[in-house]
């Protein structure tokens, strides 16, 4: 593959249908397309020999509570072959399920149990779609702009009490005063204290 708009105009005329926009942002090519079509497009993505994404390396979430469509799911592919990113973007409603990537690409298993324990969102044939990042009695949603900041327990090891312990969360912003000073000339105040 020669370039990048080269490959974003194979993947527009086989996917035509399939594709809502797409664009060249960065050096990697941005694609938009509806839930219904996730399977499709990441299954041409992968095994044709003009494109070769042969690596899933990331699925996150984005929230945004105003919307209808509260959630943005995005999903970043590699071809290590033409050294190439493409990231596929599509909304999806509160309560609704996407289609689990696992038959396809494997290593999507925890990606999306980490998706559904800070977002809520939940897959479709997921072998094993549990939390993986929080406590097993958590509540909740902690990557949900509407998550509370207060009012939840964090769990820890004590190592005074050899077990471990449940506490409420405590979210401190101290003060801090920056004097904006290169650290490599110092700042003024440890140079008063030294010339004493």
């Amino acid at each position: 593959m020669n370039n990048l708009s080269d490959l974003e105009k194979i993947i527009n005329s086989e996917l035509n249908t399939k594709i809502k926009s797409s664009k060249i942002n960065h050096q990697q090519i941005y694609l938009s397309i509806e839930n219904g079509n996730l399977i499709e497009v990441l299954l041409f993505l992968k095994n044709n020999s003009k494109t070769k994404f042969k690596q899933l390396i990331d699925i996150t979430a984005v929230d945004y509570p105003e919307n209808e469509r509260r959630f943005k799911l995005v999903y970043l592919l590699l071809s290590h072959e033409f050294n190439s990113r493409v990231l596929i973007d599509f909304f999806i409603s509160e309560n609704e399920i996407v289609s689990s990537l696992t038959s396809i690409y494997p290593s999507s298993n925890w990606m999306e149990r980490e998706v559904f324990d800070m977002y809520g969102i939940k897959f479709k044939d997921h072998p094993d779609l549990r939390r993986i990042l929080t406590d097993y009695g958590f509540e909740g949603h902690p990557l949900r702009k509407d998550f509370p900041l207060t009012g939840h327990n964090e769990v820890r090891y004590s190592e005074n009490d050899k077990k471990v312990v449940y506490e409420p969360v405590k979210l401190e912003q101290n003060y801090r005063n920056f004097d904006y000073e290169s650290p490599w000339e110092g700042t003024k105040y440890i140079k008063n204290q030294t010339k004493k």
